[in-house]
């Protein structure tokens, strides 16, 4: 019996049963991926023109495989999408108020910063020449003063699609690690892969300052997570069109991708930059003498030398200008004072207290926290000096014990005093 003769594409050697398409000619076979990579090369090289390029590709829009219809051309392709309903900078700090306690100049910042962003997406298809350009952020701030939230509860205020990523998982590509593309698959998830509706959305990257650079001086070697990732960042941050792994991972030839604008994505970026106050004191001391600069000094304390944070304070930190450049906006947070920390404990509509009090709740037991325990519990803070995230570790630890008995002892009422707290850090 005569085997059944199999075909298979002279260039990549894969078989008709593993193509969608085999074109067969006198002496040989071509798969369609092989046609479509030899266009591609012809494009790049030259040997096509750009505009031959569209009329191409328009004509394959147009075409309909036999037994599917042509997709015809609907109103709603040319009809204007409503225009979002953009809060004004009031209202945006009003709502941030209650959530995040203090930090007035970083929520007057970003609030100004949003709303130009998303007010320029209704202007931005004029014919008129004035472009407005978008404004990323840059927040500085020490752990735990808030920066992640502001930034999650503008995302929620405004319905937009919202993504958290952390700086320190990225690498130059060819390296283990991630590609910063990764992002964007992330805020594509987030926007249930409706990539209009991501092209509109706000990425929060963390961390931003462990990307710095190890030296000042730009080397020949490879900076494989530090000024390589950075550069890496530039055309994301800028706006331009990325091919983007739809499942996330590294990039590879055969993998489908998915074309996002970034142009009209917000990113705010966020780091600790530790140590970068010695960095604002030397700058503001460097040129000052005799009696002025015993004044001087006395003007910046551990409170407010923050305020004082520049472009150039971030240069020297180890960000390159290229990054500090498409990240105009600059705002700082404050760190957190015993005053502060008290608040976050009790006054926001999501604090520390009101989660716990709810989460007994559920369990039908009343909580309640003596004021002794509570300043006992933000002295604690105060000493960890870990910030609002200190507190909940606190808090954490001591009501351990008591959540884990209450759902089988069902008290009516359990107030928590400062022995109590003591007994248990």
């Amino acid at each position: 019996m005569a085997r059944k003769k199999i075909e298979k594409c002279s260039f990549c050697g894969r078989s008709s049963d593993e193509v969608g398409m085999l074109l067969n000619g006198a002496t040989g076979s071509i798969c369609e991926s092989c046609v479509q990579q030899a266009f591609y090369l012809a494009l790049r090289s030259g040997h096509i023109d750009p505009k031959d390029f569209l009329d191409i590709m328009g004509a394959v829009s147009d075409y309909a495989p036999a037994g599917k219809p042509a997709a015809k051309k609907t109103k709603k392709a040319t009809e204007k999408k409503p225009k979002m309903k953009v809060p004004t900078p009031q209202e945006i700090k009003a709502h941030l108020d209650q959530y995040v306690i203090g930090q007035d100049e970083a929520k007057r910042t970003l609030a100004v910063a949003v709303y130009n962003h998303y007010k320029r997406l209704d202007v931005v298809d004029n014919d008129d020449d004035v472009e407005i350009e978008k404004s990323n952020i840059v927040m500085v701030g020490s752990t735990g003063t808030g920066k992640t939230l502001l930034a999650r509860t503008i995302a929620k205020l405004l319905d937009v699609p919202f993504t958290i990523v952390d700086a320190t998982v990225f690498t130059e590509a060819g390296y283990v690690g991630e590609d910063v593309e990764s992002i964007l698959s992330r805020l594509l998830q987030a926007a249930d892969f409706d990539v209009e509706r991501a092209q509109r959305g706000i990425v929060f990257i963390d961390e931003i300052d462990k990307i710095a650079r190890k030296n000042d001086n730009p080397s020949i070697t490879r900076d494989v997570s530090g000024e390589g990732v950075q550069q890496g960042l530039l055309k994301l941050l800028e706006g331009s069109n990325v091919n983007v792994p739809p499942k996330g991972g590294r990039k590879h030839p055969d993998q489908e991708y998915t074309v996002v604008d970034t142009r009209h994505i917000l990113f705010i970026c966020g780091g600790a930059f530790d140590g970068i106050e010695r960095k604002i004191a030397k700058r503001m001391n460097s040129n000052v003498v005799g009696f002025e600069a015993v004044n001087k000094r006395a003007e910046l304390s551990a409170e407010n030398i923050m305020q004082h944070c520049k472009p150039q304070d971030l240069r020297s930190y180890g960000l390159i200008p290229e990054l500090i450049g498409r990240l105009p906006v600059l705002t700082y947070l404050n760190p957190l004072n015993r005053e502060a920390l008290q608040k976050i404990l009790i006054e926001p509509k999501n604090s520390i207290v009101k989660q716990y009090m709810k989460l007994f709740a559920m369990d039908g037991t009343l909580l309640e926290f003596d004021d002794d325990a509570l300043e006992f519990i933000v002295d604690t803070a105060v000493e960890y000096n870990l910030g609002a995230r200190g507190l909940r570790s606190i808090v954490e630890k001591i009501m351990t014990e008591a959540m884990f008995n209450a759902p089988t002892e069902k008290p009516k009422r359990l107030v928590i005093t400062k022995e109590y707290c003591a007994a248990r850090i």
